[in-house]
């Protein structure tokens, strides 16, 4: 035991003192941040098309028209100039009107300016409209608003333009569309929304599976239980919930809803990270931590069924919902079943092994104050034999989950609070009554995003 005591000391310093170096955050207001995304292979988008795949004031992608913003009106101050002198501003009015936009408008056309000239040296970013005060779009269009860009690159070569949109996309706008052949239409939230102030991660009538088979509501979740999870050997466990790094009982946030070949249906964030497969494969390997808002028809979760069993899914639906409550909760092994889909316990930087180390420290810190207080482990050892797995990475033994199979497919009419039984919904009010309640972000986070500020380019942040 004592030889245990100072090997996790030892690998709390040592976590503790990299983790200024690498640093990324799970849920929680304002824009995340961590090491540059990994290289990936950008494909061309097509002409016509538009990513994500909704409507432009869908609340999955730039959200509704706010009304138009004059000269005259309070909202002006709302819009900033940007003067970045490594992009080519068209301006036809010689009113430097295409200069001014939102401050996330302007966060992600910067963004895209270094990415047109890291893919094409040479080659500037252009701006043939941003901001129009002359009325010469349609009502309700988001230009009005400095919420919309229309980009080209300034050698005007349109063979680049489909590439140009991914590169858009890649720098965060909310939406983007390859509208004529002659230009790429941009847009992004309201700098006030909600999506974009809250990192988010589920809604708080998503249920999880706790150690006994039973079930709870994240809203009624606590630190301490133990909630199914998929541990990094691909072995079905209970991990313990070490705390909620992100908790609102009154936000109104939206959320991707992905429902399943098999029924399943799981609600996050579009910044949540989710386990995805373009094929419906058992390797385990084959699935990756993407962004949520990645997520299309046809490709695979991993969802859990009886007997304590990981099988593949595929997606069939992509729709957005919203609901009041966000809730983020951080378990021991990094990951949890939400309804009965395996998702990532971090959102906003698309690279689940570094946020799970960049946690570490702060999951070493709880089993080291645990020691320190003494604790004992026979309700987590009795837990852990309860839920005993095999070698096979896709198989539980069946005691693991006696009864859970009933108990999901008899409560899952409890998916929302608007179904849930009046007696049901009296409990639910008085464990809120009683709860202490956390803080709406961790400390932890918002110590990575301090630091983050500091020491990173911001280039690296995620919107």
């Amino acid at each position: 035991m004592k030889q245990s005591w100072w090997a996790r000391l030892a690998q709390l310093g040592l976590l503790a003192a990299c983790t200024c170096i690498w640093l990324v955050q799970g849920c929680g207001p304002g824009p995340g941040y961590g090491i540059r995304a990994r290289p990936r292979k950008l494909t061309a988008m097509h002409y016509k098309q538009f990513f994500p795949n909704f409507s432009e004031n869908n609340l999955g992608a730039s959200g509704r028209a706010e009304g138009k913003i004059t000269r005259n009106s309070e909202r002006f101050n709302e819009l900033v100039c940007n003067y970045n002198p490594d992009i080519v501003f068209k301006d036809e009015e010689n009113t430097n009107a295409d200069r001014f936009m939102t401050k996330r408008c302007k966060d992600c056309l910067n963004r895209l300016a270094i990415a047109v000239m890291n893919q094409w040296p040479g080659v500037h970013l252009r701006v043939t409209e941003a901001w129009d005060e002359d009325g010469h779009h349609p009502p309700g269009s988001l230009h009005y608003e400095g919420r919309a860009v229309d980009i080209t690159t300034d050698d005007r070569e349109t063979e680049k333009y489909g590439l140009l949109a991914q590169l858009a996309v890649e720098a965060g706008f909310d939406w983007v569309y390859y509208e004529s052949k002659y230009h790429i239409h941009c847009s992004v939230k309201a700098d006030h929304s909600v999506a974009v102030e809250k990192g988010g991660c589920f809604p708080g009538w998503a249920r999880v599976t706790v150690a006994g088979g039973g079930q709870k509501s994240l809203s009624s979740l606590a630190p301490g239980d133990r909630v199914m999870a998929l541990s990094g050997t691909g072995q079905v466990v209970f991990s313990q919930v070490l705390l909620f790094l992100h908790w609102d009982q009154e936000s109104r946030s939206t959320f991707l809803s992905l429902g399943t070949e098999d029924g399943h249906r799981l609600a996050l964030t579009p910044n949540h990270l989710v386990f995805l497969a373009a094929d419906c494969r058992l390797d385990i390997s084959e699935y990756q931590a993407q962004f949520a808002s990645r997520a299309k028809p046809g490709d695979c979760v991993l969802i859990h069924i009886v007997e304590g069993r990981v099988h593949p899914s595929q997606i069939i639906s992509v729709s957005v919902e919203e609901s009041v409550g966000v809730y983020a909760p951080l378990t021991e092994a990094g990951t949890l079943f939400v309804d009965g889909v395996l998702a990532s316990s971090y959102a906003l930087v698309e690279n689940h092994r570094l946020a799970h180390w960049a946690f570490g420290p702060l999951r070493l810190l709880f089993s080291f104050s645990q020691l320190l207080r003494g604790e004992t482990t026979k309700e987590q050892q009795t837990a852990d034999r309860e839920t005993a797995c095999t070698k096979t990475p896709f198989h539980c033994s069946t005691l693991a989950i006696k009864g859970t199979a009933d108990v999901y497919d008899n409560n899952r009419f409890l998916r929302k609070p608007d179904n849930l039984s009046e007696p049901l919904r009296m409990e639910m009010k008085k464990k809120h009554t009683l709860k202490r309640q956390p803080s709406e972000v961790h400390w932890y986070a918002r110590l990575l995003h301090s630091l983050g500020r500091i020491f990173l380019d911001s280039n690296l942040f995620h919107t």
